[in-house]
């Protein structure tokens, strides 16, 4: 699987689970876990949209092993973070250290992807561009 393809197939997930979490809050008026809600939404499925289309648009990094081990660690990192965050605003702080380890995981990949960002670009060569050609 490309880091592409598993991106956007995590961010439906992220995003579906981030609509249910709202959906509940309404039902039981309980917005305690707005933040989990927040972070779910824009970690989970903003975020891994835009790795999504960055991998995309670059084919040799799309295909690399390490492209997909970057999108599987940011997104352990934001399940373990929303959950921690969830329990901290429901009174449970022992998730204080939970979330603080998850945030660091979460950084690691944002390092990893800054990486890719930024390292040569004969490494990181666009898909070439399609060429039309008008019909005869």
């Amino acid at each position: 699987m490309t880091a592409s393809s598993l991106s956007f197939r995590l961010a439906v997930l992220f995003v579906i689970a981030g609509m249910a979490m709202g959906i509940g809050m309404a039902a039981s008026q309980n917005h305690a876990i707005m933040p989990a809600h927040a972070h779910l939404n824009l970690l989970g499925w903003v975020s891994l949209f835009l790795f999504g289309i960055y991998y995309e648009r670059r084919p040799s990094l799309d295909q690399s092993r390490l492209a997909v081990a970057q999108v599987v660690l940011w997104s352990v990192g934001t399940v373990v973070l929303t959950i921690a965050v969830a329990a901290i605003h429901l009174g449970y702080t022992a998730a204080d250290p939970i979330a603080a380890l998850s945030s660091f995981v979460i950084l690691a990949a944002m390092l990893m992807f800054a990486y890719f960002v930024f390292r040569p670009a004969r490494y990181i060569a666009p898909a070439p561009a399609v060429h039309m050609t008008p019909a005869e």
